[in-house]
């Protein structure tokens, strides 16, 4: 369950989104770092006849041109371009030359994504020190690398503790809605994805904060620095429009971590076996109506809905001492662990109870703590 991060072994085959025009503005970079300075302006014209608003492409084109009079030196060597923007490109151009460079999962997964229900067609990752979203299929409950793409985030970098800090929260979200382009500023490009910051782990370590979505780029700007958003995660336009068709309103999961960790799928698989088991022994304990057995399922530390484990335990034993029978259907079962937290996993699951005097159908949701050997419900509540 620790460790150090794991990388991704090496690719097995390109990834749909670094066909253009990343892969030509790596081009680009390679051929200049080999002297090939002629080659490598043809390949940065290709990149600015595509993408006419690609200011990294054209600072990189300036250098090349500069570069048949003098030596090329450094990036951003032509005269007019202000400090700060040179320091931005510069570290854009770092970060997509990296993103080329790393290595992408071949028959390994985030160790986050331990179960998808069935009906998350997708589950979204974001590694922000590699300024990269990841997109994955679930096939069956587990996870398929599909594609990945560049990412801008918080200007102050992760972990967001408060409202305004410019900073990208980590954690596991959901998308909550979508917003088209016509009902915002220019600033989000051709849409946003807002996520469900804070959530309850969140609130209960009392972070705050709001608006925190994934969205495109001006009209005017292809991209931009690797940290450079306000909190959000920020796409180029045309990448937000390449995951657009595989965001699920209220359903697709958006993990962001700050070095996403990958496993071989046996460790997940064996996770899900593990917390499945938890989780069904909660449900046939409290369906058997032994209460002391079903709270053992819960932290001394739990606190939902203003209620300690005190008053959650005498709660039930109240609830449970008016009971004759009980029925707990659980469906649409999802599972992940918590970035940041190697002990933390976010259950979520449709719960169909029944018993002799009541019926109720509801959506909840559980974060389950490893204490020594054992899992135990921390946090439990309406999703």
């Amino acid at each position: 369950m620790s460790g150090k991060p794991v990388q991704p072994p090496a690719r097995t085959a390109a990834a749909p989104s670094a066909i253009e025009p990343e892969a030509l503005l790596v081009k680009t970079l390679h051929a200049i770092q080999s002297n090939q300075l002629d080659v490598a302006l043809a390949e940065v014209e290709q990149v600015i006849q595509a993408y006419p608003n690609f200011r990294l492409a054209h600072l990189i084109k300036g250098d090349l041109l500069l570069a048949r009079s003098q030596p090329l030196k450094t990036m951003g060597g032509a005269t007019g371009v202000p400090l700060d923007r040179l320091a931005d490109l510069r570290e854009e151009a770092r970060a997509r030359l990296a993103r080329q460079q790393h290595e992408r999962p071949g028959d390994r997964v985030p160790r986050y994504l331990v179960q998808l229900q069935p009906d998350q067609k997708f589950a979204i990752v974001v590694d922000t020190s590699k300024s990269t979203l990841y997109v994955f299929e679930n096939r069956n409950g587990s996870a398929h690398y599909l594609a990945d793409y560049y990412i801008s985030s918080g200007k102050s970098g992760v972990d967001k503790l408060r409202e305004g800090d410019k900073k990208t929260p980590l954690g596991v979200y959901h998308v909550t809605s979508s917003m088209p382009k016509e009902k915002l500023a220019d600033l989000y490009g051709v849409g946003a994805f807002p996520i469900n910051y804070p959530n309850e782990w969140d609130r209960r370590e009392g972070r705050s904060g709001s608006g925190i979505w994934l969205h495109g780029t001006p009209s005017d700007t292809f991209s931009r620095p690797p940290q450079a958003s306000d909190g959000c995660v920020v796409l180029t336009n045309r990448d937000l429009e390449a995951i657009r068709q595989r965001m699920q309103i209220g359903l697709t999961p958006v993990i962001i971590s700050s070095n996403v960790e990958w496993v071989q799928p046996q460790a997940v698989t064996g996770l899900r076996q593990e917390l499945s088991a938890m989780v069904e022994q909660w449900r046939r304990d409290w369906e058997g109506l032994n209460t002391d057995k079903y709270l053992t399922h819960y932290s001394q530390s739990f606190n939902a809905g203003g209620q300690d484990y005190k008053a959650f335990a005498q709660q039930k034993k109240q609830v449970n001492g008016g009971k004759q029978w009980v029925k707990v259907k659980l469906e649409k079962v999802s599972m992940f662990l918590y970035p940041g937290k190697e002990r933390l996993a976010v259950v979520t699951f449709d719960q169909d109870y029944t018993s002799s005097n009541l019926a109720n159908k509801m959506r909840k949701r559980q974060y389950w703590i490893k204490e020594g050997s054992g899992w135990r419900i921390v946090h439990e509540g309406a999703a």
